[in-house]
């Protein structure tokens, strides 16, 4: 299985927070092939925008993979819930799993309507790079909770 984890708009800019996502891409790469995809930022916090953001994204997403779109109003896992999802995509033969971190202007209605699943880290507003880190901080407690690996609690 290969996560093509991150298809987000825009750069990690902080250099510490970017860090952090190399820290947990390595080690998540002992588990699953990962991959990042920085789209270009519209620029723009209108309709056209989001329009923009849209096409990207979806000509980002590869038919067949599985999409989960990161999402304020989506259901929210705890590390276990995640762990069982994960091992259930590696079960069903899963090949690629899409986890999508919109734009700051929100994720088109179209976007929205074509998620396989739609995930909620929390329901506090971080930034779009703070989700990032976390994003892949839960990936790889995940999968040390499906492997039986120590890992802090």
């Amino acid at each position: 299985m290969r996560f093509r984890v991150i298809i987000w708009t825009g750069k990690t800019r902080d250099s510490r927070l970017r860090s952090l996502i190399e820290d947990y891409s390595e080690r998540l790469s002992h588990f699953v092939r990962c991959e990042v995809t920085e789209l270009k930022e519209s620029g723009r916090e209108d309709k056209a925008g989001i329009d923009r953001d849209l096409k990207r994204i979806s000509d980002a997403l590869r038919p067949g993979s599985v999409t989960v779109l990161l999402d304020p109003e989506g259901k929210e896992w705890t590390s276990q819930q995640l762990a069982e999802q994960v091992k259930t995509w590696e079960v069903n033969g899963t090949k690629e799993v899409a986890f999508v971190i919109g734009g700051p202007q929100g994720l088109s209605p179209e976007l929205l309507a074509r998620a396989d699943k739609r995930w909620s880290l929390t329901r506090l507003t971080l930034t779009h790079e703070m989700a990032r880190v976390l994003l892949f901080e839960q990936l790889y407690r995940a999968y040390t909770i499906v492997h039986g690996l120590p890992y802090q609690k």
